[in-house]
């Protein structure tokens, strides 16, 4: 608890050193933006380590149904190496022939929920193939976090999220970057008020910066929100720094930075 606050980064992306940097030229070409770290596990715990985070939920993306197993192994490999410190999340892929057995897998590895990218796995969210994907996770209690929103694109826009939030309403959604990378006040606007809905702040400080970033978070709830970095983007530091910019009360920064999200993934 080097800042006063036990900090819980909830949007990380790690990858197996050998393809790390291959990982994360890709990922940046896609977004046009020069990363601040290089997605190994190991900077990832030195770095967050020296900004003082305490727990970090990570995560990675399927791009082919074949790497769906793979990743998940991985990341609950990191897991089991990094007691306490990590919770993971396993990836799926709407190509999946046996999604039943690959949720199970993802139970079976102690996985806490669900990571989809639909921008870069290139599926819209409300796809009929991702159906069974939410049922099954609804009915198994794990969480699905979304990247949300790309003005690019229409396959994570808050039109296509409402309908999944409204049949499965008792699935439990994350949507990261307050819920609509690039369309953040539309988002808020459409996605208000689903009681099963939840939001990080990763990827949009650097973008709009803390004033709206606050307004947003109020407009949702703070109950509703989780700190994150969206590890390897940014600097930790640098997005703890402008987190606390924001100036809520104590209350509520133990809300965002970590009581929302023990309470979503059952992190003790």
């Amino acid at each position: 608890m080097k800042n006063g606050y036990y900090v819980i980064d909830a949007h990380c992306h790690i990858y197996p050193d050998k393809i790390a940097e291959r990982a994360v030229a890709g990922t940046s070409n896609f977004y046009d933006i020069i990363f601040a770290n290089d997605g190994t596990v190991s900077q990832l715990l030195d770095r967050g380590e020296k900004a003082g985070f305490d727990h970090y939920i990570v995560q990675s993306v399927a791009t082919t149904p074949k790497q769906v197993e793979s990743i998940n192994e991985f990341i609950a490999r990191e897991v089991a190496e990094h007691p306490g410190l990590m919770t993971g999340l396993g990836t799926m892929h709407p190509d999946c022939t046996d999604m039943a057995y690959q949720i199970d897998k993802i139970k079976s590895l102690g996985l806490k929920g669900v990571k989809l990218h639909p921008d870069i796995q290139q599926f819209k969210i409300d796809d009929y193939r991702c159906l069974k994907i939410y049922e099954l996770c609804e009915r198994e209690g794990l969480p699905v976090l979304f990247h949300t929103g790309d003005s690019r694109y229409d396959y994570s826009n808050p039109n296509r999220l409402v309908p999944i939030l409204e049949i499965y309403d008792k699935l439990t959604v994350i949507g990261a970057h307050l819920g609509g990378y690039s369309l953040w006040e539309e988002a808020a606007e459409k996605l208000y008020g689903f009681p099963n809905f939840y939001i990080d702040c990763s990827s949009s400080l650097p973008f709009i910066g803390p004033e709206r970033v606050k307004k947003i978070i109020e407009s949702y709830g703070v109950d509703r929100a989780m700190f994150g970095t969206d590890y390897p983007m940014w600097g930790l530091a640098d997005e703890l720094q402008n987190f606390f910019a924001m100036g809520f009360s104590k209350e509520d920064n133990e809300k965002i930075l970590s009581k929302n999200a023990q309470k979503i993934f059952g992190i003790v």
